[in-house]
């Protein structure tokens, strides 16, 4: 049958298992939202207030399901607000297809209304993008895009589509089955699938002498550690690596992305590594004699002195990309691969270990919380997860974010959305709101930011409002951007330039304003009400934490020193 681009862009959504998408529409995407109206039926789209925050929504809703999240913005002003949420899908290895409409082919390099290069700007902060030329090649082109956002590592593909590409027409066939797997994808470095058959066979064979030099290392350790990131999430591979644990007898350190691919409440796990790591992850990484680093990049938050990391330690790195290794850490030895697959090659070579001393070590360094009547975060995280533990939680970039990922005992893969990599304050409340509307039954998220952030993307109120999206958002509000006044505190002499938020809005009113119900507490029992209130409830809502403006992220190294150095306990 014959259609035109923009018709075939949906179909190939829909195609693609796509039910939800989350954009803005302008000029230059005016015949792709013309298709999607006349799909209502069978494709949803989530109208934002900006497009930043359509692109953090895409992402929340990968990072929460596990499938690939899609954006549509239009050209110029459009695309280019889509840089920052591109970069921050990047770094976090999140598999989103971004779309964005461009001018007519004879317009570009003109520079006419509303034309930007947004492939070559995207290039360095894509895994892969596209400018369409024609329109023959459309439907080729997404499947392949949607192929290589979610394989191999996973990360953010860009498709530019100029406006004559989606009015032009041409032969359409729908994929199905293995048709959906494009053939030209499998030319594409980065587009690797889990090995399954004779690929698998292949990579045994491949991988053996690998797999024999790390069993070796494993039956010489005396104290061993494992270290899981990200990787272990996206692969899958959480059952694999507690098993690991439990043949080895090993604690485990987390980086931040790969909170709750360890229950909290595992009797191995020590809690986050690096800056703002616990004591016991990081004393246990300066004390290992054998580090096993499982779908981790090793990022300058974690290492902290470089040069003094693990300094005891031989490190077997096991990645799918074979960029990270050796990049930042200097491996003993690397296998290259998924995650999933290699442990479970690995547990095969890997008999019965028995480190009781050391674990006994590692856990004595677990720090006791210790109760008092302060209304403080750690209180108030404490009390999220005994109202709602398995509750999917987003953040945004700060203090709060370390609060969350210090004191909210995640229990599952998927359970924390959070910008890692790049960092991106305002990422928080579109991700929760895609976190939210991935999930069919429509169980509340909750979204913990700070008033600094949440002053970045307030605007989408409205759409939460709009759709009836079940985020509850629990501002941390201190009157300051808090992680940098703390910084200015400990490194700056006090002296606090422009990082004091003296100044609107009401968040109460602005709750009124877009018809939603707010509360602000500053007592534990007045949090503690109030959320279960919201959970019970399953509407979206705000609650307002007052802290004081000098509370402090601890504990905390200093840039540049060794993990296990504090400057704040």
């Amino acid at each position: 049958m014959k259609l035109n681009g923009a018709a075939i862009l949906i179909e190939c959504l829909i195609e693609q298992g796509v039910g939800t998408v989350f954009g803005f529409p302008g000029g230059a995407v005016l015949p792709i939202y013309d298709e999607l109206y006349k799909r209502q039926g069978r494709i949803e789209h989530v109208l934002t207030a900006h497009e930043q925050h359509a692109g953090h929504a895409a992402d929340g809703y990968a990072r929460a399901s596990g499938r690939t999240g899609v954006c549509i913005a239009t050209s110029g002003p459009g695309a280019t607000n889509l840089v920052t949420p591109i970069a921050t899908a990047y770094m976090d290895s999140s598999p989103v297809v971004f779309i964005t409409g461009n001018v007519p082919q004879n317009l570009m390099g003109t520079d006419s209304f509303q034309e930007a290069d947004i492939s070559g700007m995207t290039m360095p902060v894509t895994k892969h993008n596209y400018l369409v030329t024609r329109v023959d090649k459309l439907a080729q082109i997404i499947r392949e895009a949607f192929y290589i956002a979610r394989s191999g590592r996973p990360g953010p593909v860009l498709i530019d589509i100029p406006k004559d590409v989606q009015i032009a027409e041409t032969e359409y066939e729908p994929a199905s089955g293995e048709e959906l797997v494009p053939r030209l994808s499998m030319k594409h470095p980065t587009a690797q699938l889990r090995p399954e058959g004779q690929a698998l066979e292949r990579y045994k064979v491949k991988a053996e002498p690998r797999l024999e030099q790390a069993a070796q290392l494993i039956a010489e350790t005396h104290r061993p550690l494992i270290y899981c990131g990200g990787g272990v999430i996206l692969s899958g591979a959480q059952a694999e690596l507690l098993e690991l644990a439990d043949r080895v007898d090993a604690p485990i350190a987390s980086t931040l992305m790969g909170l709750g691919a360890v229950p909290a409440t595992n009797e191995r796990m020590l809690g986050m590594l690096g800056m703002h790591g616990t004591h016991a992850a990081n004393i246990a990484m300066q004390r290992c004699d054998l580090l096993i680093a499982v779908g981790v990049r090793f990022s300058d938050r974690a290492l902290g002195n470089a040069e003094m990391f693990a300094p005891a330690a031989k490190v077997l790195h096991i990645d799918i990309d074979r960029a990270e290794i050796n990049k930042n850490v200097t491996t003993t030895l690397h296998i290259t691969g998924d995650a999933r697959v290699v442990l479970d090659l690995l547990l095969a070579r890997v008999s019965q270990k028995h480190h009781e001393q050391w674990m006994q070590q590692a856990r004595s360094m677990m720090e006791e919380y210790l109760s008092d009547e302060l209304f403080e975060p750690r209180k108030i995280l404490k009390a999220m997860a005994e109202i709602a533990p398995d509750m999917t939680v987003a953040t945004d970039v700060g203090q709060h974010q370390m609060w969350t990922a210090q004191h909210f005992p995640f229990l599952h893969p998927r359970q924390l959305i959070t910008s890692g990599g790049l960092g991106t304050m305002g990422f928080g409340l579109g991700a929760a709101m895609g976190a939210a509307a991935s999930d069919p039954d429509r169980r509340p998220v909750t979204l913990i930011t700070g008033d600094g952030s949440f002053r970045m993307n307030l605007t989408e109120l409205s759409t939460v409002a709009y759709y009836g999206l079940p985020v509850i958002i629990v501002i941390f509000n201190n009157g300051t951007l808090g992680m940098v006044r703390q910084w200015q505190t400990l490194f700056f002499g006090h002296r606090y330039s422009q990082t004091t938020l003296d100044r609107g809005p009401d968040f109460m009113k602005l709750c009124e304003a877009y018809g939603l119900s707010g509360t602000r507490v500053n007592t534990m029992d007045g949090f503690t009400q109030a959320y279960a209130q919201a959970v019970a409830a399953g509407r979206p809502c705000m609650i307002e934490c007052m802290l004081d403006i000098d509370e402090m992220v601890a504990p905390m190294v200093a840039p540049g020193s060794p993990i296990d150095s504090f400057c704040l306990n």
